[in-house]
């Protein structure tokens, strides 16, 4: 399984903290789990539609949509960070 975190604005528009995704034989890309998320449709399909800004983190580390998950990885979806 995956642990998907959700943070800040998209976890108030998704209204849910954190679920675990299973995890395909070998290995899922994060744009092919973002994809799959934005299936479910609704709020799902606008929060993460292909012109929101968003970033995400592999057990901890910044990865772009193209890494890797294998099973037991968590990925942490959320808004860019802004300050002023």
């Amino acid at each position: 399984m995956i642990r998907i975190l959700y943070f800040a604005s998209l976890r108030e528009r998704l209204g849910i903290a954190e679920e675990q995704w299973p995890c395909p034989e070998g290995s899922i890309s994060v744009a092919e789990v973002i994809n799959d998320l934005r299936r479910r449709g609704g709020v799902w399909a606008e929060a993460l539609g292909e012109g929101e800004r968003r970033m995400m983190a592999v057990n901890h580390e910044l990865r772009r949509a193209d890494c890797q998950l294998v099973d037991g990885d968590e990925l942490a979806i959320f808004p860019p960070v802004t300050g002023g």
